[in-house]
């Protein structure tokens, strides 16, 4: 009996542990099954975040200090410049009890007009004098406005000769504004003058750019093996709604964040991309400011005459109160003041301009269409194959024969290009700092269009880092030739006037020259250069505005030699 108890408890135990080792393999199994649904889910999860990323946007509330909180505290000296910059481009508008109630009250090209004032001398120009043009506004019922903030521009014209200067409009804040002009060319002179937005319309846009800096959004993706998340980024969020990455710069404190991925660590982010753009952003009456034809950059009547008819210049005569930057002759750019304007016609004057040169674009795409339209001018230029995303960068070309070395990198967050490694990204007064300079260093900047959609104080924040950082390299390489490139217009339409309104590239345009203004830093108006030219304004200007660009780039970089007599 003992001995066949003691033959079952073998089998038993036999049994007991065959089960144990089965059900281990198979936990073992399913552990690495569940790992791997988890991650084909996660990423079929990331996936679809990603096409309906705005559901899960952060709510904003209102406020006009929006993250006034974020970024390294700004000395007494930074505050006071702050103030005057944004005093300086304060912009007049509708008065508190004069808010239209429907769009009928607001201003109207069609209704408006302007008219040409003649001169001391009766109806008569010559050059050297400067012509005067009053615009009267009127709403939609044809009756006259009685307050200023209509965002107007005005260009002075001649088709035939391929000319073309940029007027001063002054606001005299009570419905009529004055459009001034040098006359610079012996002929024909047009005058044009456009409605880009009305004085409603910029309250509007004023209004989404201090309560609505989310409008435009960002996204990083996370991964770590097989599991990824794609998350919210921006220069701020919420705190309050989810836990927050901090990409804060550790050298100049500019913020970014991103919401925590619920799964990965904050260090696993593996790019950065722009999200999208916010939708209903405004209200339906407040669309209404914002039509194609209607009223975005619609041209006012004159009352009379368009075109005055300039004679040769008599006797001494000086432009008082209008001094443009230059303007365009038979298609060609005329600086006044400053640089001497040379023609690099042939890639071979490139070549010997740039010869043992080396040359670093930082910024938005503007600039990198310099990189572009440098590359394909000079064939010895090959660009050096980065395995870098198209349109991103970072770019580099090289010419061995001339020695020639050609950069271009984009500029940090906020940036809306398309993927870009987080590795990749950098702060622009970083890459100064890195920088030895000296005679042979160009370094071109355009920083603009991507701060369009936030406080002007955030723009002020990341060019006073660039200032300190040119200081630096000024100082410890004084030969270094540095070119900024200036805001330029483009097409507008409601989409893009509500994200990159002119409007806001006049703003940031403004800052940006009194930012710099004092420093051995030389500018390209591309403000005035897409303005006083007749072809239509594009965010990347046609290919005859960017060659002038491009002639007075090289200009700075190689002026003309003065004869030694």
């Amino acid at each position: 009996m003992y001995r066949n108890l003691s033959k079952y408890t073998l089998v038993f135990l036999f049994l007991a542990l065959s089960g144990l080792i089965f059900l281990l393999r198979n936990i073992h199994t399913v552990e690495n099954w569940n790992c791997h649904s988890i991650s084909a889910l996660y990423q079929l999860q990331s996936r679809i975040q990603a096409s309906f990323i705005q559901v899960h946007l952060p709510t904003f509330h209102p406020n006009h200090t929006f993250c006034a909180h974020l970024g390294q505290k700004p000395s007494p000296e930074d505050e006071l410049e702050e103030r005057y910059l944004l005093e300086s481009i304060a912009w007049p508008g509708p008065p508190p009890r004069s808010s239209p109630s429907s769009l009928r009250q607001t201003s109207d090209p069609v209704h408006s007009l302007f008219a040409i004032l003649p001169t001391k001398e009766g109806r008569e120009w010559h050059v050297g004098d400067e012509l005067e043009a009053l615009v009267q506004m009127h709403d939609f019922q044809g009756r006259p406005k009685h307050y200023g903030g209509d965002f107007l521009l005005a260009r002075l014209h001649s088709p035939e000769l391929g000319a073309g200067v940029a007027g001063r409009v002054v606001d005299h804040k009570n419905g009529f504004y004055s459009a001034l002009f040098p006359l610079l060319w012996a002929g024909t002179a047009q005058l044009e003058v456009t409605l880009v937005h009305s004085s409603e319309a910029v309250a509007v846009l004023q209004r989404l750019r201090e309560e609505r800096p989310d409008r435009v959004f960002f996204k990083s993706l996370f991964r770590l093996g097989f599991l990824s998340e794609t998350t919210v980024c921006n220069m701020c969020l919420p705190p309050d709604q989810q836990p927050l990455c901090n990409y804060t710069d550790l050298y100049t404190g500019e913020p970014w964040y991103c919401y925590k991925p619920k799964m990965l660590s904050c260090d696993t982010r593996v790019n950065h991309a722009k999200g999208g753009y916010l939708k209903h952003i405004v209200t339906n009456k407040e669309a209404l400011l914002f039509q194609s034809g209607v009223n975005i950059k619609v041209h006012i009547h004159p009352s009379g005459p368009d075109k005055v008819t300039v004679l040769p210049r008599r006797g001494t005569r000086h432009l008082h109160r209008t001094a443009p930057s230059g303007y365009y002759y038979n298609d060609t750019w005329r600086p006044l003041g400053g640089v001497t304007m040379r023609h690099f016609n042939q890639s071979s004057a490139v070549s010997q301009c740039l010869k043992n040169k080396v040359i670093n674009m930082y910024g938005d795409s503007t600039v990198r269409q310099w990189f572009e339209y440098l590359i394909a001018l000079v064939p010895e230029l090959k660009e050096f194959n980065l395995h870098s995303p198209k349109n991103v960068g970072p770019f580099m070309a090289v010419d061995t024969t001339h020695n020639i070395l050609l950069r271009y990198r984009c500029h940090g967050p906020p940036i809306r290009f398309s993927t870009v490694m987080s590795s990749e990204l950098r702060y622009v007064s970083n890459e100064l700092d890195g920088l030895s300079g000296g005679r042979n260093t160009v370094v071109v900047l355009s920083i603009w269009a991507h701060f369009s959609t936030f406080p002007v104080g955030v723009y002020i924040r990341r060019l006073r880092h660039i200032r300190q950082a040119l200081v630096r390299l000024m100082d410890r390489a004084p030969g270094t030739v540095v070119v900024i490139r200036s805001a330029n217009l483009q097409a507008l339409d409601q989409e893009v006037s509500l994200y990159n309104s002119d409007w806001y590239s006049l703003q940031l345009d403004q800052v940006l020259r009194a930012m710099f203004k004092g420093l051995n830093v030389l500018v390209v108006d591309a403000w005035q250069m897409s303005l006083a030219h007749h072809l239509p304004h594009a965010l990347h200007p046609p290919p005859v505005i960017v060659k002038n660009m491009i002639d007075m780039l090289l200009s700075y970089v190689c002026p003309e030699k003065k004869s030694q007599t």
